[in-house]
C-alpha cells in the first residue's frame, strides 16, 4: 500500500528557559486511506506531530515527507501551496475567521483553490448541511454559533476541498453524541469513497472506536500502533 506520509527519526525540542523534548524519535508510515487515530496523554506529543506533518511546525531534526514531498526542504510558499491543495485541517481552536460567515468561511478553502463562484457556494452549502447545519446558521458570524456549531463549520471546511489528506485536532471535542457520530460518518464515507486520509488527535473513544489504526504516543515516542480492522 502507497505510503502518504512517511516519518523517520522525528524529534521536536522546545526551548525556553530549559528544553522540552516533545518528540523523540518517531518513525511512522501513514498509507494512503488509512483512518487512524494519534492517542496518548496529555504532553505526549499528539498535537505537536499533528502540526508538524501538516508543515505549521518546524521539527528539531528528522524528516516528514508527504505526498512524495520533504517538508523540511520546501519554502513557504511551496509549504502554503502543499497546504492548501493537499491538506484539511480541524484546530482544536477552531481557527475560523470571525468576520466571515460559517458559509464564507467554508467557501474561503475553496477560493484558495480557484474554484468559480457559483460552484463553491453550492459545494460549502451541501457540506454546511451534512453537517448538521440549516441556512440560518449557514448566515451566522462565528461569534453568534456555540462551540459545537463552530466545530461543525471547521470540519466542514476540511473536508470540503476532497483534500488527500485531513488532519483532525480534538475533531469531536465540543459535539454531542449525536453529532460527533454524525461527523463521523461522513468522514468514513469520503475514506471509503474517495481513499482520503484522515489522521486524528483525540482522546474521543468514539473516534477511537471508528478508528482502522490505532497510533499511541507517550512521552513522544511511539508506545504502540495497531490496526484494528
Amino acid at each position: 500500500m502507497e505510503n502518504v506520509i512517511i516519518i523517520r527519526d522525528l524529534h521536536k525540542v522546545y526551548s525556553n528557559h530549559f528544553d522540552v523534548h516533545a518528540l523523540r524519535g518517531v518513525d511512522l508510515d501513514i498509507a494512503r486511506g488509512d483512518f487512524m487515530t494519534i492517542a496518548g496523554p496529555s504532553g505526549s506529543g499528539k498535537t505537536t506531530l499533528l502540526n508538524i506533518m501538516g508543515g505549521l511546525d518546524e521539527p528539531t531534526e528528522g524528516s516528514v515527507v508527504v505526498e512524495g514531498r520533504d517538508l523540511t526542504a520546501l519554502s513557504k510558499s511551496e509549504l502554503a501551496d502543499l497546504r492548501r491543495t493537499q491538506l484539511g485541517f480541524v484546530f482544536q481552536s477552531f481557527n475560523l475567521i470571525p468576520v466571515l460567515t460559517a458559509r464564507e468561511n467554508v467557501e474561503f478553502a475553496l477560493i484558495l483553490q480557484g474554484v468559480a463562484t457559483e460552484k463553491r457556494r453550492r459545494l460549502a452549502e451541501n457540506i454546511l448541511r451534512e453537517v448538521g447545519l440549516d441556512e440560518d446558521m449557514m448566515n451566522r458570524r462565528p461569534v453568534d454559533l456555540s462551540g459545537g456549531q463552530q466545530q461543525r463549520v471547521a470540519v466542514a471546511r476540511a473536508i470540503v476541498g476532497e483534500s488527500s489528506v485531513v488532519l483532525a485536532d480534538e475533531p469531536t471535542a465540543n459535539l454531542d453524541t449525536e453529532n460527533a457520530l454524525a461527523l463521523l460518518d461522513i468522514m468514513e464515507r469520503l475514506n471509503r469513497e474517495g481513499q482520503a486520509t484522515f489522521v486524528f488527535s483525540t482522546h474521543d473513544p468514539r473516534v477511537m472506536a471508528r478508528a482502522k489504526r490505532r497510533v499511541t504516543l507517550r512521552d513522544g515516542v511511539v508506545a504502540s500502533d495497531e490496526r484494528v480492522q
